[in-house]
């Protein structure tokens, strides 16, 4: 898999936060807020050593010291995601 990105970095770190254009991101509704969810990993973490790619550690990293428990709160959404589906599927 090529995730090499085509994207102009430079030009769009030069640009102000008016000159970005977010027409196409729809407002939040009380609605939104209602049911939003802050998650973040419990304080019963297990310690492992898993492979992972270099560029996604690397993005991690870059987003500051707390980048593993960064992961660890990627890893829980995505668990929950897919516990969700098994669910539906079960009681479909």
């Amino acid at each position: 898999m090529n995730n090499t990105s085509r994207t102009d970095w430079d030009r769009i770190d030069a640009m102000s936060d008016d000159e970005i254009d977010t027409s196409d991101i729809p407002p939040l509704t009380d609605k939104f807020f209602l049911t939003a969810k802050l998650r973040m990993p419990s304080s019963s973490l297990a310690t492992v050593a898993i492979r992972v790619d270099s560029e996604t550690l690397s993005w991690f990293q870059s987003k500051g010291e707390e980048a593993e428990q960064h992961m660890a709160a990627a890893l829980r959404i995505y668990a929950e995601a897919q516990k969700n589906v098994a669910d539906i599927r079960q009681s479909a």
